[in-house]
């Protein structure tokens, strides 16, 4: 009998073995061609990053990044993550910079029991009632940056505000956010068309409003050429810009130059962050790619480290879903951002912060902290989430 015994541990143990040492899958899907291609190189930058900090294991566990250019094209987003599911077999799904392209794919990645840890996008659709047990995001909720700066243009008391953001689900979300916390007159909400890159006529209905500031979201190549054009006007100094930081970073700052210069942003995190963690980040980033880190860099590195946590601390079992799933809601991790946990509805809760675009000792425009807007805020459809229980 204990011949028999030993012999079914032996048989047993090599699987076992053969497990921890297959690779974690992770598809990162992400736009790297047209004029928004820079967006997804800057997250597959600090993803890769991340993982390189980490000896490129996760967990304990080997990594194979698989690669998607979604051409920011929903449907081409969807035919990715199904091969990346069907033939490659991820256990995990990233990268996503358009709220549009995870919308169109999450609902099929989630159905086939894959979990979504995204690092960028965040549609309030899967913050509230579409809420899922395989669905994070590490990044923000598309609306809280917009509201953060909503908070702080309430506290200025203003009067009367212009917004403007392309026609699509996260320039809705943005302005919506802002709404909810700013209360004095919107003279003017223009929702242009997703990827259009001439503004002369809006500019020109703005100029006629003369709004006190404008409120704006123009992501990748659309904020580039805005900002630039708006610059262009005249109306820097008669109307003040404020944005979410992802209309003011290291994304867009380099090719804009000094037309964003004296605008301000709301933000999570600032490459000009003064913790430890965040001043190494900065510094390794620049090394390794002879740029400034943006937030969605440093979005992505923070999430390599979540994902790393959460499979630490159940063994790098990523097989065994359940125990991934609740360890990434309990994940405790050394985040760039400082403040960051999980709210129940799998969306973070962390600060937000008032930048002003200036220029560093290099001359080259940065995100200068002006100080804290609001302590760990919470997005505003964590209420509506009715977690559901999890067929893992």
């Amino acid at each position: 009998m204990k011949k028999l015994l030993v012999a079914s541990i032996l048989a047993a143990a090599p699987p076992v073995v053969a497990a921890a040492q297959d690779p974690v899958k992770i598809g990162f899907i992400s736009t790297f061609s047209g004029p928004s291609g820079g967006l997804g190189q800057e997250l597959l930058d600090g993803f890769k990053l991340g993982l390189k900090t980490l000896d490129n294991k996760l967990g304990g566990r080997p990594v194979e990044l698989i690669q998607g250019d979604d051409e920011a094209n929903p449907d081409v987003g969807r035919q990715i993550a199904d091969k990346m599911i069907e033939r490659d077999r991820v256990h995990i799904i990233t990268g996503i910079n358009y709220s549009n392209v995870l919308l169109a794919l999450a609902k099929p990645v989630l159905d086939s029991g894959t979990f979504i840890v995204n690092v960028n996008a965040g549609p309030s659709q899967y913050a509230g009632r579409l809420c899922h047990p395989h669905f994070f995001s590490v990044s923000f909720q598309n609306d809280t940056s917009a509201e953060a700066m909503g908070i702080y243009l309430q506290r200025r008391d203003l009067k009367r505000i212009y917004l403007m953001a392309p026609n699509y689900p996260a320039g809705k979300d943005f302005l919506k956010g802002f709404k909810r916390y700013f209360k004095g007159e919107v003279v003017g909400e223009i929702y242009t068309a997703f990827g259009q890159l001439d503004y002369a006529a809006e500019i020109a209905q703005l100029r006629d409003k003369k709004p006190d500031a404008l409120f704006f979201f123009y992501p990748g190549g659309m904020g580039i050429n805005f900002v630039k054009q708006y610059s262009q006007a005249g109306l820097k100094a008669d109307v003040p810009m404020y944005a979410p930081s992802f209309s003011l970073d290291q994304t867009v700052l380099p090719a804009i130059g000094d037309a964003a210069t004296g605008a301000f942003a709301a933000t999570h995190w600032s490459e000009r962050f003064d913790n430890p963690k965040s001043k190494a980040f900065v510094a390794d980033f620049e090394k390794e790619h002879g740029r400034i880190p943006s937030p969605n860099a440093a979005q992505a590195y923070d999430g390599a480290f979540i994902i790393n946590a959460a499979l630490e601390a159940i063994g790098g079992r990523i097989e065994d879903k359940a125990a991934f799933r609740k360890a990434l809601e309990d994940v405790e991790f050394d985040s760039l951002r400082g403040s960051f946990r999980f709210n129940t509805n799998h969306y973070p809760i962390q600060d937000f912060y008032l930048v002003e675009i200036v220029k560093d000792a290099k001359g080259r425009p940065v995100m200068g902290m002006r100080g804290v807007i609001v302590r760990d805020h919470a997005d505003s459809y964590a209420k509506d989430c009715k977690m559901p229980a999890a067929a893992d």
